[in-house]
């Protein structure tokens, strides 16, 4: 059995700073620009993160999909791929690993997570439907309205609070689960769907505890339990640290137990097992038969599913590392003490620190600017400016308009700043306080964006903005007023 602080490291000297269990061999340069080249960029990019070239950019914490570090073994294990165009034997060493980790006999391969959505949305939802969930992500609620669904979240009070120690944000309120049932009708709920961790909220965990609840009541009323898993291994991480229960239970034994309440498992690979791919696990024929026809229309043949055969061999490697906790602790820890110290210079950041990253409130940060200007937008051009760093908006630009052309408000407006696994050194995680401490200590400088062009779908990816006033260039002459010539 594994201790609960098997890979906790204490310092003489008091000092509490996360130790890297792996060292590095290969590494690829980075390039830290003038703050003018920065502005020239961010203007470039209309503003958006998604639209900078890396070429400009110093640290890439846009997300952690697709960018963990790659292990030693999952590299070696792409020169044995078979690259057969059904039957593959890359294949079926991925459905073993998947079958041991989660516990599901019945694989189905997707080229990566949102392609899972898609299967499962035109599966299972129709036109009236409504999906009940502790919190929603861009691509899911996009795949499931387009099917004519209704999401509803059903988070508890907990879960939108900046500052708090409650260690499960991402739970189910299970009174407002039964009202929903009730009011829309056991034949309108499809399934009920559980992420790990809630991505928008600050890659916040749930209990196992909840998840019983929850399959108590989706037993009652004969409905299905289905599982986004993509940062399933983060989550059995702190139920591993918080919930006494498996505090000396193994990763693996966790991971199964979350997984065994679930009749369906979805992920990105690029996010559970550092990979790009993804894929849908069930025991259940009937509903493995039912999504089956759909891989080969959008994805690809049944033994690949629009994946690269090496991918696939990766994927199997990295899902079995995603059971140790040397390798499952480390992005856990870092974004652990980025938010302890962001929280220590009263920089208002969500807490308790989550999964993917440090996720700071920019409706807090930048109290002046009205949410209808996109504060937390507007806060990672800022940051981008004045440090090199790329962040994501988790706000309203990632939201949607409504019919009369309003903007849908969104329940928070996040900066997420994304420490994928095994990629940034300790300085580096310093060198980003600094910047941001900074940039707290000189925020009225920020204003705030507007649209300039807008797509209707997935507006985040694509859409460019401009600034609704120079408070660019003036947060550029603040910076060299008080930096000089220094990056």
């Amino acid at each position: 059995m594994s201790s609960k602080n098997s890979t906790k490291i204490n310092f003489f000297s008091g000092e509490q700073v996360p130790v890297e269990l792996h060292k590095v061999r290969i590494v690829q340069k980075l390039n830290l620009k003038p703050i003018d080249d920065r502005l020239k960029a961010i203007e470039k990019g209309g503003y958006n993160t998604f639209l900078l070239n890396t070429e400009d950019v110093f640290l890439d914490m846009l997300t952690d999909s697709g960018t963990n570090a790659m292990s030693d073994n999952q590299l070696a294990s792409m020169h044995q791929a078979d690259d057969a165009y059904a039957g593959s034997q890359s294949f079926y060493r991925m459905e073993k690993a998947l079958q041991d980790v989660f516990g599901k006999e019945l694989i189905l391969p997707v080229h990566q997570g949102r392609a899972a959505e898609n299967i499962i949305s035109q599966t299972f939802i129709r036109p009236g439907h409504v999906i009940p969930m502790n919190y929603h992500f861009t691509t899911t609620k996009a795949h499931m309205e387009i099917n004519g669904g209704k999401i509803y979240e059903i988070y508890t009070d907990e879960a939108l609070k900046i500052k708090s120690s409650h260690p499960f944000k991402g739970n189910i309120d299970i009174d407002k689960l039964k009202k929903l049932i009730t009011k829309y009708g056991v034949e309108n709920v499809p399934f009920i769907r559980l992420e790990a961790s809630t991505n928008l909220i600050g890659g916040q965990p749930f209990s196992i505890e909840n998840m019983r609840e929850v399959r108590k009541v989706a037993d009652e009323h004969g409905i299905m339990m289905v599982l986004d898993a993509s940062l399933i291994g983060e989550n059995a991480w702190f139920i591993k640290q918080r919930e006494k229960e498996f505090a000396n239970s193994s990763i693996r034994d966790i991971l199964r137990t979350m997984c065994d309440l679930c009749e369906i498992i979805y992920f990105s690979s690029r996010k559970v097992s550092s990979t790009r791919g993804g894929g849908i696990c069930t025991n259940d024929k009937k509903l493995f038969m039912k999504m089956r026809d759909l891989v080969p229309l959008y994805e690809g043949f049944l033994t690949y599913g629009g994946m690269s055969v090496r991918e696939i061999e990766a994927m199997a490697v990295g899902l079995m590392e995603t059971t140790d906790d040397t390798v499952i602790s480390q992005s856990p820890g870092f974004i652990e003490y980025a938010v302890n110290e962001l929280d220590k210079l009263g920089i208002p950041v969500i807490t308790p620190a989550g999964a993917l990253g440090a996720h700071v409130d920019a409706m807090q940060f930048l109290d002046h600017v009205p949410q209808k200007e996109y504060p937390a937008g507007a806060l990672a051009a800022a940051l981008f400016i004045v440090s090199g760093c790329r962040g994501m908006e988790r706000g309203t630009i990632s939201s949607v308009r409504l019919d009369n052309g309003e903007d849908l408000l969104a329940d928070m407006e996040l900066l997420r700043l994304a420490f994928p696994r095994r990629v940034f050194t300790l300085s580096q995680t310093k060198f980003l306080i600094d910047r941001l401490n900074w940039l707290y200590q000189n925020r009225e400088l920020i204003g705030g964006l507007e649209f300039v062009e807008e797509p209707k779908v997935l507006r985040f990816f694509m859409g460019r903005l401009a600034a609704t006033s120079d408070w660019p260039q003036k947060l550029v002459a603040k910076f060299k007023k008080d930096f000089g010539d220094s990056l």
